[in-house]
Parts: C-alpha cells; sequence; structure tokens
C-alpha cells in the first residue's frame, strides 16, 4: 500500500489547511484511516481517526472542534480539515492506514504510514 499526502504549507494563526492522503496498490475491503502528527523533538501522536465507512469518526481533545476527517472511498483518499490552526499544530502530519474496520488511536495499529507533509503555523 502506497500513501501520499499532500496540502501541507505555511499558514498564518486562525487559518485553515486541507490535507488530503490518497491510498493506491493493495485494495482492502474494509479498512480505517488516520492522521498522526509529529512536532520537532517530540513524540508521534494521534490526531484523528475515521472508520471504514466514514460514519464514525475520533479526534484527539487538542484538535476537536477544529479539525475535521473525512473520506472519499470512491477516490481512495481521506481528507483533515484543519481551520483555527493554532501555532501549537505545527507539525509534520501523517496519514496511516489499516485493515479493520472500526478505529484506532496507537500508532503501533497501523502498518501502512504516508512520508508527511509539514504544517507550520506562525504567529
Amino acid at each position: 500500500v502506497q500513501l501520499q499526502a499532500s496540502g501541507g504549507g505555511l499558514v498564518q494563526a486562525g487559518g485553515s489547511l486541507r490535507l488530503s492522503c490518497a491510498a493506491s496498490g493493495r485494495t482492502f475491503s474494509r479498512y480505517a484511516m488516520g492522521w498522526f502528527r509529529q512536532a520537532p523533538g517530540k513524540e508521534r501522536v494521534f490526531v484523528a481517526a475515521i472508520n471504514w465507512s466514514g460514519v464514525s469518526t475520533y479526534y484527539a481533545d487538542s484538535v476537536k472542534s477544529r479539525f475535521t476527517i473525512s473520506r472519499d472511498n470512491a477516490k481512495n483518499t481521506v481528507y483533515l480539515q484543519m481551520n483555527s490552526l493554532k501555532p501549537e499544530d505545527t507539525a509534520v502530519y501523517y496519514c496511516a492506514v489499516r485493515e479493520g474496520m472500526g478505529i484506532v488511536t496507537v500508532n503501533n495499529a497501523y502498518p501502512y504510514w504516508g512520508q508527511g507533509t509539514q504544517v507550520t503555523v506562525s504567529s
């Protein structure tokens, strides 16, 4: 499975960005997807996840009500709409996919990862 993340960039605090992650290669009949982020010198942490159908989502407390995860299964693509961005959202954002229907928030449950896209929020 190959994951290609895009959409990162430099934005001022309060601004918005939309990340995309397109999956190709092996096709799972059911798979959940997630977004994680890693700030300089810190561990990679969970941001948001979505189940295979898109009906269920889950967010880290730090991004709840500001970020929205969604997916288009016809395009094998997951999105992360990020609004009201803060300097502390600055990080490399990674998408990940796992076979299975449910939402999982731990890094090691995801065997497939994208290359990451840099998000920088200036104050």
